[in-house]
C-alpha cells in the first residue's frame, strides 16, 4: 500500500513495549511507513524535536510523564507544534472525552487497537487517504 508520495514518518510513544512493537509492525508493513518509536514522553519529545514526524502516536498512560503533559510540550516548542498528533488510550472517561474535544489532537485510537485497521485509523484521522496533500 505504498504511496507514490514520499513515505510518511510517525513517531509511535508508548511504555508498552508489545505494544510499541506491534503499531509499529503494522506501520511499517501494512502502511507501508516509516516508524520511530520512543518508550517515554521525555524520549518521544527528544524524537519529535531532532527528527521531526508527519505524525505522533501518543499513548496517554506513561508514567513520570503522561501524554497529556508530553501533548502540552509538544505544543509549546516551536518545532514540533504543529505536528498532529493521534492519542492512543486504553481507558475513555466521560472527563477524557470532554478534555480531548479541547484539544487541538487529530483523533483518539482505543486500545487494544485491531492491528488491521491501525493503518487506515491513521490515515483517516490524517486525511492521508487518496491524492490529498499531506500537512505541513
Amino acid at each position: 500500500m505504498l504511496n507514490d508520495v514520499m513515505t510518511k514518518c510517525i513517531l509511535v510513544v508508548d511504555d508498552e513495549e508489545s505494544l510499541r512493537e506491534l503499531a509499529c509492525i503494522c506501520l511499517e508493513d501494512l502502511g507501508g511507513w516509516e516508524v520511530i518509536m520512543a518508550e517515554s514522553g521525555s524520549e518521544g519529545l527528544l524524537k519529535a524535536e531532532t527528527h521531526p514526524p508527519d505524525a505522533i502516536l501518543l499513548d496517554v498512560s506513561m508514567p513520570e510523564m503522561d501524554g497529556f503533559q508530553c501533548y502540552e510540550k509538544l505544543k509549546a516548542n516551536p518545532v514540533t507544534q504543529t505536528i498532529p498528533v493521534i492519542l492512543l488510550t486504553a481507558k475513555v472517561l466521560p472527563d477524557d472525552r470532554t478534555r480531548f474535544a479541547q484539544m487541538a489532537i487529530a483523533g483518539v485510537i482505543t486500545k487494544p487497537f485491531d492491528p488491521t485497521l491501525i493503518c487506515d485509523q491513521v490515515a483517516e484521522l490524517l486525511g492521508w487517504n487518496g491524492s490529498e496533500p499531506a500537512k505541513p
